[in-house]
């Protein structure tokens, strides 16, 4: 069932209705096109905040996972490689407290998506390894994922997902650099 917002955008309007939806203009002025990426900016932040992928993966797969437990997996997939994933590493990295990020961990490696592992540096601390079960998860995941992508660009030419794809890649990294700015600027 489709949930309405208390104001929905024009889009929503004439989908509603039936109708295609039709592009939101930029405010007039100057940096229109400035102006059209924020509020496109905007509308990717709700559709994020609303997981809908992953919660559509999830319904999808029918694995009795939570979005939380696909995130410690991604994270454990995306700085394993770098540094050694620790418990309090995912927690750190997921923004939750020590203690759900254990009892996290500790559903997965029930579930045999997760293995526990001695650390090489030190043999007291306990390092986690995605499973053959777990890359398996991550890789549905992942074609979920594509296809979305793919349904969303039906229509483009592949010069144009080849231009996207290069500019939103350099797009996220200027705003990566600018949230480690930030973030150092804070602790100052």
């Amino acid at each position: 069932m489709q949930t309405m917002s208390k104001h929905p955008t024009p889009q929503a309007s004439s989908q509603a209705k039936g109708e295609t939806p039709k592009p939101m203009s930029p405010p007039a002025g100057g940096g229109i096109a400035l102006a059209a990426v924020g509020q496109a900016m905007t509308r990717m932040r709700l559709l994020i905040g609303r997981r809908f992928i992953g919660r559509m993966a999830l319904k999808r797969m029918g694995t009795g996972l939570e979005l939380s437990d696909i995130d410690a997996i991604g994270v454990i997939k995306r700085i394993g490689s770098q540094e050694e994933a620790t418990v309090g590493l995912i927690a750190e990295q997921m923004r939750i407290d020590p203690s759900r990020g254990s009892r996290i961990v500790a559903d997965l490696v029930r579930q045999g998506l997760l293995e526990r592992a001695a650390s090489q540096q030190d043999g007291r601390r306990s390092l986690l390894r995605v499973t053959a079960a777990g890359r398996d998860v991550m890789e549905q995941i992942e074609a979920i994922k594509r296809e979305t992508i793919t349904e969303a660009t039906a229509g483009w030419s592949e010069e144009e997902i080849e231009t996207f794809a290069r500019l939103y890649m350099r797009f996220t990294e200027g705003l990566e650099a600018k949230f480690v700015r930030f973030e150092e600027d804070e602790t100052r």
